[in-house]
């Protein structure tokens, strides 16, 4: 077996579970998709979520419904996150996250809006992120009966679910969406360019550059690098919501994790980064009780609150 970038520099914790590549090849995806949904589902029936009420709807869209979850954990009108999920744009649902949004909403005493968005390659972009900005006009405009507060919203998401809300982001300040207070971007797909880090970990555990590229081509289709559907290739920062950006020390996407958080900083938006040493990409979903990932989850719930006070 080759051995994978950045192995020897992991926590002994991951080491024995990060032993292999991601293969993001299309016949892959086929045959991985079910699969990942079965343990995911699993891991979400044996999540403690007591202290969270959860319901299923859906919101409309143009495209039909998105089926999202909403999981309350804060008395009414609560302030509201909308979350995206991760998945590399092509893998995933609403129990691929289940874990996290529990703890968003439990922490953060916030009610929390999972989106089931549509996925690549057979719905290229703009499908996923039209389900994500149908999901936040229809949680701003139905806050009352959703119990929420229309003016302390936030956007929310992991690794290709963080470029959906950073686009929401983008579309709150440049007022095509409604505003929102606050955006939480856990080890962010901000960039289809090349970075340091892209070309350091071409074959690291659990997520590598190969499959970065792929993600990417899957989800842009014949958008290509189009500034909309791409952050980092976004012209203007400033009037941007406030930020808190973590990421992986052992990830092809972690350069550009630090850079969107120092564009954010030099146009003047209050951001935090948190580079989360001798971990790999996913490493809060390998091990969501490990100490570290529970120290990411204290750190988000804080963020949060601070955000609802200072909104």
């Amino acid at each position: 077996m080759t051995e994978l970038d950045g192995a020897e520099r992991l926590d002994p914790a991951l080491r024995d579970l990060a032993t292999a590549r991601t293969d993001f090849s299309l016949a892959a995806i086929q045959l991985t998709r079910e699969p990942f949904d079965q343990r995911r589902r699993v891991a979400a029936e044996q999540t403690d979520a007591r202290g969270v009420q959860i319901v299923e709807d859906s919101a409309p869209s143009e495209s039909g419904k998105v089926p999202v979850r909403i999981y309350r954990g804060g008395p009414a009108p609560a302030p509201a996150v909308i979350y995206c999920h991760a998945g590399g744009f092509a893998l995933g649902n609403l129990d691929t996250d289940h874990r996290q949004c529990v703890e968003l909403a439990r922490r953060g005493r916030c009610t929390v809006v999972s989106v089931d968005y549509r996925l690549a390659p057979e719905h290229p972009y703009p499908a996923a992120l039209e389900d994500a900005r149908a999901v936040l006009q229809w949680v701003a405009g139905n806050a009352a009966q959703l119990g929420v507060d229309p003016g302390r919203l936030a956007v929310a998401g992991s690794s290709a679910g963080a470029t959906l809300a950073a686009c929401l982001a983008h579309g709150a300040a440049d007022g095509s969406l409604p505003p929102v207070v606050f955006q939480l971007l856990h080890q962010p797909v901000l960039d289809d360019r090349a970075t340091a880090s892209k070309a350091e970990f071409c074959t690291s555990p659990a997520f590598d550059s190969e499959a970065a590229a792929l993600m990417w081509r899957y989800y842009l289709g014949p958008a290509g690098g189009a500034e909309a559907a791409v952050p980092a290739r976004r012209s203007r920062f400033g009037g941007l919501p406030a930020a808190l950006v973590t990421c992986a020390e052992i990830d092809p996407f972690r350069d550009e994790a630090v850079d969107y958080a120092l564009l954010l900083l030099r146009a003047g938006v209050s951001a935090e980064l948190h580079v989360f040493a001798r971990t790999c990409h996913g490493f809060d979903s390998l091990l969501p009780d490990w100490p570290v990932s529970e120290r990411l989850f204290a750190l988000q719930g804080h963020a949060l609150s601070r955000a609802w006070d200072g909104s």
